[in-house]
């Protein structure tokens, strides 16, 4: 599996439908999956899953948006909701000859949370057939914004997650990472341990931590101790600086600060600017709307991957769906 960081052929979105995601607030959303697909086609394919009867608005709302439509492709594919992180296939690359295969796990709703997903679940094996790409089929359930690489031979994730007896009742920690060694070509599994307060996701680590190169990571942090994230977060940084690269030395740890509390009708959301997404030549990063901290975030960010231009996304409303960038996506690579 490469790193995010690694050239990429295309990124892939499934279009929201779903209103129940967003209660009350769905009406932003397609517009603002629109700002996204315009940022994406401005430096590569932005390939998109959308039933047929979604896919004319979807067209005409990028195309006010701006969005290069050359270089925006849509498939008939129906959804049940917009996840792409976690629905969609997780690509491999070959080592020697560079042939680019996906595979597909199983995906449960997140534990059973929100159903149906079957229309989802169908999702990878679509983008096989459509693509004529190798398509390598596991039994464990797996969502994409479970894990993260640094292409490299490391993955990162979280117990809260992958230990969770909603996901893999039947496997334990050694088989869960066998299964992640044997599919993903990784060679050391780090666990994390909770994530954030209002992630219905069960503790997804591209909320949390993220590699930005090979020995480096990136760590959302809370310095309030009296914020509900303040304990796992600071437990996550106790466990990132105990870690070490593969050659023994310790990982360039970047911390990257929270933002303030964001909530809707009273309910908190896991609002962080981890979740941003990686591509060629850019980093997209969600934003909320508080102007001091999203600056901070995309400075920080910016530094870690030089040379790349660091594109805000307004993701206030977004967030209402419990994720934002880098959940709605899922890279390609070349």
């Amino acid at each position: 599996m490469p790193a995010e960081w690694e050239p990429q052929a295309a990124v892939w979105l499934s279009w929201p439908h779903k209103r129940k995601t967003w209660p009350k607030q769905f009406r932003p959303i397609p517009p603002t999956f629109a700002r996204v697909v315009a940022a994406i086609s401005r430096f590569e394919t932005v390939c998109i899953n959308a039933a047929a009867e979604l896919q004319p608005r979807a067209r005409e709302l990028c195309e006010q948006a701006g969005a290069r439509m050359a270089r925006v492709r849509f498939f008939d594919h129906p959804t049940n909701d917009t996840w792409c992180r976690d629905h969609g296939p997780i690509f491999l690359r070959h080592e020697r000859t560079g042939e680019v295969a996906l595979t597909d796990w199983q995906f449960n709703g997140w534990g059973g949370k929100h159903l149906p997903c079957d229309s989802d679940n169908r999702i990878p094996s679509a983008i096989a057939r459509r693509l004529r790409l190798r398509h390598f089929t596991h039994e464990m359930v797996l969502e994409g914004g479970s894990i993260d690489v640094n292409g490299a031979g490391l993955l990162l994730t979280t117990e809260q997650c992958l230990l969770n007896p909603n996901r893999n009742p039947h496997l334990n920690r050694e088989q869960i990472e066998r299964n992640l060694r044997d599919n993903l070509g990784v060679d050391t599994v780090h666990w994390l341990g909770r994530g954030l307060v209002g992630d219905d996701t069960d503790g997804h680590v591209d909320d949390l931590t993220r590699f930005f190169k090979v020995d480096g990571i990136v760590t959302a942090v809370e310095t309030n101790k009296r914020d509900a994230n303040f304990a796992a977060l600071d437990d996550n940084l106790r466990r990132l600086q105990k870690l070490r690269t593969p050659a023994g030395r310790p990982f360039d740890l970047v911390e990257l600060p929270m933002p303030r509390r964001v909530a809707f009708q009273g309910v908190r959301v896991p609002a962080s600017y981890a979740n941003f997404l990686v591509i060629n030549g850019a980093v997209l990063v969600p934003t909320f709307r508080q102007l001091d901290r999203d600056e901070a975030a995309c400075t920080i960010i910016g530094r870690c991957f030089p040379g790349r231009e660091i594109v805000p996304i307004d993701c206030y409303y977004l967030i209402w769906g419990r994720g934002s960038l880098h959940c709605i996506s899922q890279q390609q690579p070349a």
